[in-house]
């Protein structure tokens, strides 16, 4: 009963639209499959940062140290603003730019540095793994808040999965003979990931 629990809370929260869900389609929108399942990837690896450090106690440093919280929020902000002006700037080019495998390793790169510069992240694992650790099992409380991490993950990434699923035929029927969807796809793209970064700038302010 208590797996059960685990599974569907980290399912409520996984399906729920947020933040990651509209970085992975804007990756997919605005560059195509290809990007938007290395953007999965990179953010699924990132987050395996947070897991061990919710595992080892690291996470509970933002709560510590407030200024620490903010500065990540910051860092993450800034970078997600300059994604998004690089990709705006794709779109306003003479032709749409083909993706490679360069660019396809960048995307990875970037959507592994906006997870681990993430601070909300750190603190869900640290507030949400605690409450399905048994104290009294035989099985470690550390191996239990890693393995949580793990399975929280990949429901996580499920998510991010099924919206490239959605995004990759939605780019393909807006660019479809129409000149000049793919250009105003990356605008598109570039907005969303530019919009994430103020919002994050914004909140990390208050």
């Amino acid at each position: 009963m208590d797996l059960l629990t685990f599974v569907l809370a980290a399912l409520g929260f996984a399906y729920l639209p947020g933040p990651a869900m509209l970085y992975t389609a804007a990756q997919t929108l605005g560059r195509g499959r290809r990007a938007g399942w290395q953007a999965v990837l990179g953010v699924h690896l990132g987050c395996y940062v947070h897991v061990v450090a919710a595992t080892l106690g690291l996470a509970a440093l933002f709560a510590a140290v407030p200024l620490a919280y903010v500065a990540m929020k910051v860092i993450g902000g800034i970078y997600l603003l300059w994604a998004g002006v690089r990709l705006w700037r794709q779109g306003l080019g003479e032709a749409p730019q083909l993706e490679s495998r360069a660019s396809a390793r960048r995307v990875l790169r970037d959507s592994f540095l906006v997870e681990v510069l993430n601070p909300k992240t750190a603190l869900f694992f640290v507030a949400f793994l605690p409450q399905f650790v048994q104290p009294q099992a035989d099985f470690a409380m550390t191996w239990q808040l890693l393995c949580l991490g793990v399975v929280t993950n990949l429901i996580f990434s499920s998510a991010d999965v099924v919206t490239v699923l959605l995004a990759a035929p939605l780019r393909r029927w807006l660019t479809a003979d129409r000149r000049g969807g793919s250009r105003w796809l990356q605008r598109l793209g570039g907005g969303v990931l530019g919009g994430l970064g103020v919002n994050t700038l914004i909140h990390a302010s208050r």
